[in-house]
């Protein structure tokens, strides 16, 4: 490791040591990629396959005075960082075939938001995207969220390990990352010495911010460990029958999920990538909420035919689901970067849905919210889709795709934007 650190040195730098390489965050030395012009730089995708009941979702109130409804009260802390949309679709078929809208558009199956964004801006960057879920159900090519131009849908990641070992790269096997997540050790370790070298050649404000990256890897490092011990062990739930597949889910999906969002954070502060996107799954899951075990698996709560009972348990799960959004958006607005912006003023976040109300395989008035971005929220925008010249969902991901700094004006079948919402 030199003794100085000039500007000019690879934006994928590493730290290297004992077989492996350890990838740092984005620090001013080192000339991170530029995003654009007082924009924000990463993009991140939160797409639910069962949707969000609209009645919890969705404020009674326009604009910025509303009261918080039910699903989205863990995110009162964030109010001024987010903008909740109603109204908006894509004129798509109905469906759970057709849950793949959700950022393709009318068009199924083709070239999403996420991999527009990222064949752009993901070039400069270890990771050109990364795609992840949690609560796995049974795979079949409707549960895909991303597609490339070609329209081949891509792979998502669903053990928190596996993306642990995809962003801290190493020559060991599986036992051996493993045995460092059980054991309390950590993957810094290996290089410990050339962390310090480096250290005392950075500036302050650099220096800081790598004490900050390793103490969060740190942390989630704990957390990993703390989930590995019992990752083999059979939750057992009366008179149900665990599914066949990963053990990690579907019952331990909020748990995954959690992690899942603490490594997404990670992945971002350090210029991994830029592109991240996670598909939270929707089968037969049997949750524990606040205590309670819930009577019914996550698929039959949403059809719950306006049931006042299950309709409670299914809120349960999804305010569950915004819980760990708003740690996400939480970690993301406490990191900063060399000129004091929050990750999070540096990210725009959509959550969302191809499924409008999963209890009549409506795929209509899509739940969808905006988060991050530097943005100036405007609270609940209400859109009356009756409108002769309503616009559309893709209308809105124009403008995402502008803010990011994509020179484009059109996605599927919408031609215009929404940029006077946060103009």
């Amino acid at each position: 490791m030199p003794s100085s650190v000039h500007p000019t040195l690879n934006r994928r730098h590493f730290l290297k040591g004992a077989a492996a390489l350890f990838a740092l965050p984005t620090l001013e030395s080192f000339g991170g990629p530029t995003p654009p012009a007082g924009g924000p730089r990463n993009f991140v995708a939160i797409g639910t396959f069962l949707g969000w009941h609209q009645n919890a979702f969705y404020p009674k109130q326009e604009g910025k005075d509303y009261e918080m409804p039910a699903t989205l009260a863990p995110l009162s802390g964030h109010r001024d960082e987010f903008t909740i949309f109603s109204g908006l679709d894509h004129r798509a078929p109905n469906g759970h075939g057709a849950w793949s809208n959700f950022m393709c558009g009318n068009s199924l199956r083709t070239h999403s938001l996420d991999q527009m964004i990222a064949d752009q801006i993901g070039n400069e960057t270890r990771f050109h995207s990364i795609q992840l879920t949690a609560g796995s159900g049974e795979r079949n090519v409707s549960k895909n969220m991303s597609y490339t131009r070609q329209g081949l849908a891509l792979p998502m990641i669903q053990r928190p390990s596996v993306l642990y070992k995809k962003l801290f790269v190493s020559e060991q096997d599986r036992e051996r990352t493993e045995y460092i997540l059980r054991s309390g050790r950590s993957s810094l370790d290996a290089v410990v010495e050339d962390a310090k070298r480096l250290q005392s050649a950075l500036p302050h404000a650099d220096r800081n911010k790598l004490n900050e990256y390793f103490d969060s890897v740190r942390a989630v490092e704990k957390r990993m460990g703390q989930q590995l011990e019992t990752i083999d062990e059979i939750v057992t739930v009366p008179d149900y029958k665990l599914p066949s597949y990963d053990p990690i889910t579907p019952n331990l999906q909020i748990e995954a999920e959690s992690i899942m969002y603490d490594l997404m954070t990670l992945a971002l502060d350090s210029g991994a990538t830029r592109v991240l996107s996670m598909f939270l799954d929707g089968l037969g899951q049997v949750f524990s909420i606040d205590g309670r075990a819930l009577g019914s698996g996550y698929h039959g709560l949403s059809h719950h035919g306006n049931d006042p009972s299950m309709i409670r348990d299914l809120v349960s799960i999804e305010t569950a689901h915004i819980h760990c959004l708003a740690g996400f958006l939480t970690q993301l607005r406490e990191k900063k970067n060399a000129e004091g912006k929050s990750l999070l003023d540096d990210t725009v976040v959509l959550v969302g849905t191809g499924m409008g109300d999963a209890s009549r395989h409506s795929n209509r008035n899509l739940p969808t919210l905006v988060a991050g971005g530097g943005f100036d929220h405007k609270g609940h925008v209400a859109i009356d889709s009756k409108k002769k010249d309503a616009p559309l969902l893709g209308d809105l991901y124009i403008t995402l795709q502008q803010k990011l700094g994509l020179e484009t004006d059109r996605f599927s079948n919408a031609t215009r934007n929404m940029n006077e919402i946060f103009s």
